[in-house]
């Protein structure tokens, strides 16, 4: 198990930029896929974007694609997703967890999150 640490949202108007991070705990992150999921208020947590144990091959959700990039650097334990032309169907809470890739299968644990609100 990996202990997750999300960061980076705050408040952006429509059409601007976030860098969210994820600092895991733990010797095996670079074992791990790993994902960001979003939840809206009154909404299911659902899935933003993914990347293997590697960082060789990455998949997105169809309403980020082309806006949102996940990275990983596996020296420092941090997954990342930036953010690009955001838009307000965007706002919620924001988590990172480990994953079956091919699924999207959540894992573990998820951490605290990070809220992202984008204003109109």
């Amino acid at each position: 198990q990996v202990q997750l640490v999300e960061s980076g949202g705050g408040l952006v108007q429509a059409g601007g930029s976030l860098r969210l991070s994820c600092a895991a705990s733990g010797r095996t992150f670079n074992t791990y896929s790993m994902g960001w999921f979003r939840q809206a208020p009154g909404k299911e947590r659902e899935f933003v974007a993914a990347i293997t144990f590697s960082g060789g091959r990455t998949s997105y959700a169809d309403s980020v694609q082309g806006r949102f990039t996940i990275s990983r650097d596996n020296a420092k334990n941090t997954v990342y997703l930036q953010m690009n032309s955001l838009k307000p169907e965007d706002t919620g809470v924001y988590y990172c967890g480990t994953i079956i890739y091919n699924s999207r299968a959540p894992i573990g644990n998820w951490g605290q999150g990070t809220q992202v609100t984008v204003s109109s």
